[in-house]
């Protein structure tokens, strides 16, 4: 186990934190004093380091840049009443890390690494921690590749970083979205499951195309027959049909999503019959031209609920259902905050205190 005593900190001289302006906070644009780093050389992770938040100095032969070598989590930071630093689910994303490591030829970022590091960093910036509702600190970990060599084949030596910076609403607004059946985002085999920063390039290209026609998001499609739902773009797709809770099983091409788990758990706990199926675009395609979807919504850690207002398909739109209607959406996003604040019991023992 790698003792924090391990980790060296070098403070800024002067913090930035009178930059920041609580009641408008844009989404990752104002980054926290410090960054921490570790390397991986030599078959271990050493040199473990929180810096002033500062550009990097890298080869241009440096294997991520060329061949995508690269992994990341998303995860934020609360705080309580009593201005406490709370974090969500922190050991499931250190443990969907190195799922995605294994995937990308990655070295294991050990649990107790990925937790000192995090618990360090948190703890020196805790002030970067805004307490208004809605708002929170965003903390991204990665991991890339750093062999100065253009050879393709894996790397020896890495990077383990984390940068946090205070956020707001990732979506000001209830989002526009289009089933895309043209271009695929994952296919079975590949890295569809995994937090690789090459999936999220690939994706937006199409995504692109949709928000010249309006749409905020797309919702993908499997990759073989583009005939079944698998996950938005920055987030697992969900459906209220006949008072059932519907959304597609996490599987090779879909991400297996924090916020997604813990929707699900709620709602099981709550009574809600759950179906984690596949779902078919006709399926939903029929339920949206008949006015049968009670309720449409993407979860994810940046969005946390984000309420769908039309879906598109094709050379059809499909306006939904008032958003204010929605019963168990904006109750579930409401329990999840109360949870992740400390304003009720966290029954679930998801939150663990800085």
């Amino acid at each position: 186990m790698i003792e924090t005593a391990e980790i060296k900190i070098n403070r800024v001289g002067q913090s930035s934190i009178s930059e920041l302006d609580v009641e408008n906070i844009p989404f990752a644009r104002i980054y926290s004093d410090h960054m921490f780093i570790a390397d991986y050389k030599d078959g271990e992770w050493q040199d473990l380091r929180i810096e002033p938040y500062q550009p990097l100095s890298l080869s241009p032969a440096t294997s991520a840049i060329h061949y995508g070598i690269s992994i990341f989590e998303g995860m934020k930071a609360y705080k309580n009443q009593e201005g406490e630093v709370l974090l969500f689910r922190p050991n499931d994303n250190a443990s969907r890390l190195n799922i995605s490591a294994e995937r990308m030829c990655i070295p294991e970022v050990p649990e107790s690494l990925f937790m000192d590091a995090l618990t360090e960093l948190i703890r020196l910036d805790s002030q970067w921690v805004p307490n208004k509702q809605g708002t929170a600190l965003y903390i991204r970990p990665c991991v890339f590749a750093t062999d100065e060599y253009i050879g393709i084949k894996p790397s020896e030596n890495f990077k383990f970083m984390i940068i946090t910076s205070p956020v707001g609403a990732y979506y000001s607004k209830p989002v526009n979205v289009k089933i895309e059946t043209h271009f695929s985002r994952a296919f079975e085999g590949g890295t569809g499951y995994a937090k690789a920063a090459g999936n999220y390039a690939a994706s937006l290209y199409p995504a692109k195309l949709a928000q010249d026609e309006g749409y905020d998001q797309l919702i993908w499609t499997d990759g073989k027959t583009h005939q079944y739902i698998e996950e938005s773009g920055t987030m697992n797709v969900m459906f209220i049909i006949d008072d059932k809770l519907i959304t597609a099983p996490a599987s090779g091409t879909i991400l297996k999503g924090i916020t997604r788990d813990s929707v699900l758990t709620i709602a099981r706990d709550w009574g809600m019959e759950v179906e984690e199926r596949p779902v078919s675009v006709k399926e939903i395609v029929e339920a949206a031209r008949s006015g049968a979807i009670q309720e449409a919504f993407g979860v994810g850690t940046a969005a946390t609920i984000a309420q769908i207002a039309a879906i598109g398909h094709e050379d059809e739109h499909f306006q939904l259902n008032d958003v204010a209607s929605r019963k168990f959406s904006n109750k579930v996003l409401s329990e999840l905050d109360n949870i992740k604040t400390g304003q009720i019991e966290d029954r679930f023992g998801w939150t663990y205190k800085v």
